[in-house]
């Protein structure tokens, strides 16, 4: 398994916008496996030609997105999609709720604006 990147200096995005990208279309795909370590922060801006703090912040992003995960002296490494999912949905919910109290809407009704919005989404 090879981690396949590139980065385009003429590209409008920022270049650790697009390793954040290419690094996340591979973990979610499935063509870099759970557990998979990815280079060291300083080997991967070497191989690129980039700054390190270009690279960390691209690690940092993926991590904060749930799409790897550090592991001190174990490295970064491609987390689980179905933990990233979960802890995505569970930091989505808090948002919302705490959004809807700020609001102050009652649980009834933040409740059922949820209701509401997953019947739309799965019952299409």
């Amino acid at each position: 398994m090879t981690l396949r990147l590139s980065v385009d200096p003429a590209s409008a995005t920022a270049p650790y916008e697009q390793l954040r990208a290419q690094i996340s279309d591979q973990a979610r795909s499935g063509r870099l496996p759970v557990g998979y370590r990815l280079p060291t922060v300083r080997g991967l801006a070497e191989e690129l030609g980039l700054a390190a703090g270009t690279v960390a912040k691209t690690y940092r992003a993926l991590e904060a997105d749930g799409v790897v995960e550090t592991r001190g002296r174990g490295g970064t490494v491609v987390a689980a999609a179905g933990d990233a999912a979960a802890r995505q949905a569970a930091g989505a919910a808090a948002g919302y709720a705490a959004e809807v109290h700020r609001l102050g809407l009652s649980r009834a009704d933040a409740e059922a604006a949820v209701t509401d919005a997953l019947r739309a989404a799965y019952d299409r």
